[in-house]
C-alpha cells in the first residue's frame, strides 16, 4: 500500500508551489534572474497576500472534495462550476485567475448540452495546462485500478476542460509517474516506467501516431541534462511537463524543486504547482519549509480535506468507481 500521508503530500505540495508562483506569474525569466524568488511573496501581479493559491489548487481541491463521495463526473462538474461562479475552494472568496480554455469548458458544463467528459476543447490549440494542474488528486482513487481503467478515468476527468488527446496523455504520464513515486519507486524508476507505459499506449493507437513526436523529450531520461535555456515554462501542457521533469531531475529537496520551477518565469504558479505535487510525494509534505506552511492560506482546511480523502479511501476496500 501507499504511505499514509499521500493525500497531504499531494494537496499541500501543489498548493504551496502554486502560492509561491502566484505573485510573480507572467514575469520573464530575466526579471526573476534579477530578483529571484526565495520564499513566499505578497501582492505582486495579482495583488494577493502571501500564501495565496490560485485556480490550480482550487480545481484540485474541488476534485478531491468530490472524490469524498466516490467517482462521479457530474459531481466533479458541479464542484468546478461552484468554484467558477461562487468562488468555492478559493483562497479569499474571489476567483482571480483562470484560463480561457477552462472558462469555455465550464460554460459548456453549465449548459449540460454534453456529457461532462465531452465539455473540454478538442482542438490542438486547446492544449493548455489546465487539466494537468488539477489532475493529481485522482491518483489516490485510481492507483489500484487496472492500467486501462486508470487511463479511462484520467481521460474523462482531463477532458472535462481539455479534450485533446495530447492533454490526456500528458495527464496520464503525470499520474503514472505519481503512482510510481507513491509506491516507493525512485524518481528515475518512476519516470522510466511512466515513459514505457505512455509510449506503448501511443504506439498502440493509430489515431495517436502523430503524438509521439511531442513526447520525445519527456520520454528521454536525458532531459535533466538540458540547459535551463532549453526549458520553456509557457502555458503549453508539453512545456509544463518537460519543465516539471527538468526541475525534479535537478533538485534534491522540495524547496529546491519548487524554487527552480517558479524562477523559470512565465506560468509560474502552474509550473510550481505541478512540480510541487510530485515533490510533495517524493520528499513528503513535512519537508516543506515551516515558514511556507505557516503562510499558506487556509492551511487547516487543506489538511482537513486531505485527511478526509485519505480516510475515505482507506476505509473503502472497493472505492466507488
Amino acid at each position: 500500500m501507499v504511505k499514509q500521508s499521500n493525500s497531504r503530500d499531494i494537496l499541500i505540495g501543489l498548493s504551496v508551489g502554486d502560492a509561491l508562483g502566484v505573485p510573480i506569474e507572467f514575469l520573464s525569466r530575466a526579471d526573476l534572474d534579477a530578483d529571484p524568488v526565495t520564499g513566499m511573496k505578497e501582492y505582486g501581479i495579482h495583488n494577493q497576500p502571501a500564501g495565496t493559491w490560485s485556480d490550480d489548487s482550487s480545481m484540485a481541491f474541488c476534485l478531491a472534495e468530490s472524490l469524498l463521495n466516490g467517482y462521479n463526473l457530474k459531481d466533479i462538474a458541479q464542484k468546478f462550476i461552484a468554484w467558477f461562479d461562487e468562488a468555492w475552494w478559493t483562497s479569499h472568496g474571489v476567483v482571480f485567475d483562470y484560463g480561457i480554455t477552462t472558462s469555455e469548458a465550464i460554460a459548456r458544463l453549465k449548459s449540460k448540452t454534453l456529457p461532462p467528459e465531452q465539455a473540454g476543447g478538442i482542438n490542438e490549440g486547446d492544449n493548455g495546462n489546465g487539466a494537468l494542474m488539477r489532475i493529481l488528486p485522482l491518483v489516490l482513487y485510481t492507483m489500484d485500478l487496472p492500467l486501462q481503467e486508470r487511463f479511462e478515468r484520467v481521460k474523462e476527468v482531463a477532458s472535462m476542460t481539455h479534450g485533446h488527446i495530447r492533454s490526456t496523455l500528458c495527464c496520464f504520464f503525470y499520474t503514472e509517474l505519481a503512482i510510481g513515486i507513491g509506491y516507493g519507486k525512485s524518481f528515475n524508476e518512476a519516470v522510466k516506467l511512466a515513459s514505457q507505459i505512455v509510449s506503448k499506449m501511443i504506439k498502440s493507437n493509430l489515431a495517436w501516431e502523430g503524438e509521439g513526436q511531442h513526447f520525445k523529450r519527456i520520454f528521454d531520461a536525458k532531459i535533466g541534462n538540458l540547459s535551463r535555456e532549453e526549458i520553456s515554462s509557457s502555458g503549453y501542457v508539453i512545456h509544463i511537463l518537460e519543465a516539471t521533469l527538468w526541475c525534479l531531475y535537478n533538485s534534491n529537496s522540495y524547496e529546491e524543486a519548487v524554487l527552480l520551477a517558479v524562477n523559470l518565469g512565465d506560468d509560474t504558479d502552474t509550473t510550481a504547482a505541478v512540480v510541487g505535487g510530485l515533490a510533495g510525494l517524493l520528499y513528503g509534505y513535512k519537508s516543506i519549509p515551516n515558514k511556507w506552511m505557516m503562510q499558506l492560506v487556509r492551511k487547516d482546511d487543506i489538511l482537513n480535506l486531505a485527511d478526509a480523502l485519505e480516510n475515505r479511501i482507506s476505509s473503502s476496500v472497493s472505492p466507488d468507481l
